[in-house]
């Protein structure tokens, strides 16, 4: 947007597409506002801009607008407070001489839009958490959107093909905020389709998404989506197989299972001489492990491959290998470097974000690095290619 345009609408007090703080001091608004304007309940279908720096009546609060300020908005985009993930903008600009952080944000292709588990809407001069009516709209919006992989239909499968007593128990307790589950009169379907799990139609069908988080039988409808374990005890795939197992099922079991096996096979050393102390170091950290092999179930191609993801445990090194080169702004030069993530599956990333898997996005990769280097490993090697993406740890010497 240009000058002229965002000064209009500064200077219109009544818009519902426009919200002005003096500060960046209580950040929850902040997100509130972002998350309102994401879900674009009126459907303007056009962004709604937060402009910051500027008291409610439009008087400039005169804020020094740093790079330190800009990088704490930038930061709410991906912080795994707002999913899934806003589309937006943070500029510096100077506007009727007033010096403005200016938050531009797009209306999301996959509402509803939640912050910190619950739906925040923007309506006139009124910002407050979407009813079942109003969320019930926000999800009708989707039909007609170009949707990523994660959220398409399944024309195959039924709405009995979804592990329901997984969904109450365990997803929805974790997705969405106490008191808001506790309120919750809506039915089994209408919950499924307020978490993307199934299609807003008559006769609501399950999406990919629904399928791999809660689904009785996920490679059933998604033949890729299970994790292939094979422990060889020697350095080479042709040395004896000590173990072998396919990790599957929905994805709060696989991504169980998976750490179990993680810490199954590490191993263990004791050093009673170079302390007083009895001093005990995996071969491997185990936060190291969990991190890379969820990057992988995560950041994976799900679409067009029957390939699933490959973890290869030698004697010397373990070797994670995902289907699905780079995706969206990461490319084979920057990859796995700080700040530089896309996703090729954000619903999934906000599934595991909900079960607890992720505590922040876009931070794995450093994670895994820092912890392996704590533990006296190598450091990570990837090798990045269009159709896979492996990544190399080397056994602690």
């Amino acid at each position: 947007m240009n000058d002229q345009e965002l000064e209009v609408l500064l200077n219109d007090l009544e818009s519902d597409r426009v919200e002005r703080k003096a500060s960046i001091s209580d950040k929850g608004k902040l997100c509130e506002a972002i998350c309102a304007f994401a879900n674009d309940l009126p459907n303007h279908q056009k962004v709604g801009v937060l402009f910051i720096g500027v008291h409610d009546n439009g008087i400039c609060a005169n804020l020094s607008i740093d790079d330190r300020l800009l990088l704490i908005l930038s930061a709410m985009r991906s912080d795994g407070n707002i999913l899934p993930f806003p589309t937006m903008i943070v500029q510096k600009r100077s506007i009727g001489g007033c010096e403005l952080a200016v938050v531009i944000v797009e209306p999301s292709d996959a509402p509803p839009v939640r912050f910190n588990g619950r739906v925040w809407i923007r309506v006139g001069p009124r910002r407050a958490t979407a009813t079942a009516e109003e969320e019930r709209r926000l999800a009708e919006k989707r039909r007609s959107k170009d949707l990523p992989f994660d959220l398409w239909p399944l024309s195959s499968a039924s709405l009995d093909d979804l592990d329901l007593e997984i969904f109450r128990r365990v997803y929805l307790p974790s997705a969405l905020a106490n008191d808001i589950l506790q309120e919750n009169q809506r039915t089994v379907e209408q919950q499924l389709q307020s978490m993307r799990f199934a299609t807003v139609d008559p006769l609501p069908k399950p999406t990919i998404l629904g399928v791999l988080v809660i689904g009785n039988d996920p490679r059933q409808f998604v033949p890729s989506a299970y994790v292939q374990f094979l422990r060889i005890d020697g350095i080479e795939l042709t040395d004896p197989i000590k173990d072998q197992k396919e990790i599957g099922g929905p994805l709060p079991d696989l991504l169980r299972m998976l750490d179990e096996t993680f810490q199954v096979h590490i191993s263990v050393a004791t050093d009673i001489t170079a302390q007083p102390i009895e001093l005990r170091q995996p071969d491997y950290p185990i936060v190291a492990l969990q991190q890379l092999g969820r990057n992988a179930v995560m950041h994976r191609t799900y679409e067009g491959t029957n390939a699933p993801v490959r973890i290869t445990w030698f004697n010397d090194r373990i070797e994670i290998q995902n289907p699905g080169g780079p995706f969206g702004q990461v490319n084979r030069q920057n990859f796995g470097k700080a700040g530089i993530t896309d996703y090729r599956n954000p619903h999934l990333a906000e599934a595991m974000k909900n079960l607890g898997y992720v505590q922040r996005f876009g931070i794995g990769i450093q994670y895994a690095r820092q912890q392996l280097q704590k533990n006296g490993n190598p450091p990570l090697e990837f090798t990045v290619e269009d159709a896979h993406v492996l990544v190399t740890l080397k056994r602690k010497p």
